[in-house]
């Protein structure tokens, strides 16, 4: 006997508008704003659209992970404990921030930077875990193209057979998926993941009942146990990310870029990262070398 299939439905859309963020940076938020202050297991999602001297100099993080995605031109990184790098075009960094990171992220040429990224809370036994990198270029990205016109990135999980290497503490898919007009496509979700779509350019229908989406919309999918989100596009320059996960179903107390899962291990996290401790060891002080690559 075969599986029932049920096809998911959206239930809402957001359009994103453009606001400032980190140091002169233009971004258009999907999660994270009061519309949607978070869909557990996600915290957050920017398409982020930088020229230097913008970006996001020396900040912390703790409690979550941060996925980046470059679409467009490059971004340089460099953390506090030395780790630094360069993130191209089709280029994937997923780090898990865990008990403490102190990082700076800004566009290295003066062209635009354009990209996606995506907070992914951890659970609370996660939190407080070692930092972690996880770094494909754009060659090594999974890709699957089932028939001409769909070309899709398997950034985490699983689509059309072909799998992501990322390791997911948090149980996570994120699919990046290009539709010539009239193509469709069918992603399979597992039941138990929430899940949401974030459109990047073109039109296109989604799910059971044909929701018709523009650039720059969050739409979140029916909790209702569907086991796939159905696509049609409308247009040739037809792009969307469709990001699902388990949730964590934790409480989440969030001041800034510190996510734990109680005000008291808020305020811990900012003693540590003032003194210097539990994770912030050599935090005080520090200055990445590209901070003022712009001034």
């Amino acid at each position: 006997m075969s599986a029932i299939r049920t096809a998911r439905k959206i239930i809402k859309s957001i359009l994103s508008r453009e606001q400032m963020d980190g140091d002169g940076a233009r971004v258009y938020r999907s999660i994270g704003t009061h519309q949607l202050r978070n869909l557990d297991p996600f915290l957050m999602l920017d398409e982020f659209d930088v020229k230097a001297p913008a970006g996001f100099p020396d900040h912390p993080h703790r409690g979550f992970e941060t996925v980046t995605y470059m679409l467009e031109g490059e971004f340089l990184h460099e953390d506090f404990k030395g780790h630094k790098g360069r993130i191209g075009p089709g280029d994937l960094q997923w780090m898990s921030a865990a008990r403490g990171i102190v990082h700076s992220e800004i566009p290295a040429t003066n062209s635009r930077a354009h990209g996606l990224q995506l907070w992914v809370n951890l659970s609370s036994k996660d939190k407080m875990a070692e930092p972690n990198y996880q770094e494909y270029p754009a060659s090594k990205v999974t890709r699957v193209s089932p028939e001409e016109g769909i070309d899709i990135k398997v950034i985490a999980g699983e689509s059309y057979g072909a799998k992501s290497p990322v390791m997911t503490r948090t149980p996570t898919m994120y699919i990046d998926v290009k539709l010539a007009k009239g193509k469709t496509m069918e992603q399979v979700i597992p039941k138990e993941y929430v899940g949401f779509i974030y459109t990047i350019s073109g039109t296109a229908m989604f799910g059971a009942d044909k929701q018709k989406a523009e650039a720059h919309h969050t739409l979140v999918m029916d909790e209702n146990g569907g086991t796939f989100i159905p696509v049609e596009s409308l247009s040739d320059d037809c792009h969307f990310v469709i990001i699902a996960g388990k949730p964590i179903r934790e409480p989440i107390v969030q001041y800034g870029p510190f996510v734990m899962n109680t005000q008291q291990e808020i305020y811990k996290a900012f003693h540590d990262y003032d003194r210097g401790t539990n994770g912030f060891e050599g935090a005080p002080g520090w200055t990445s070398s590209i901070r003022d690559r712009w001034a």
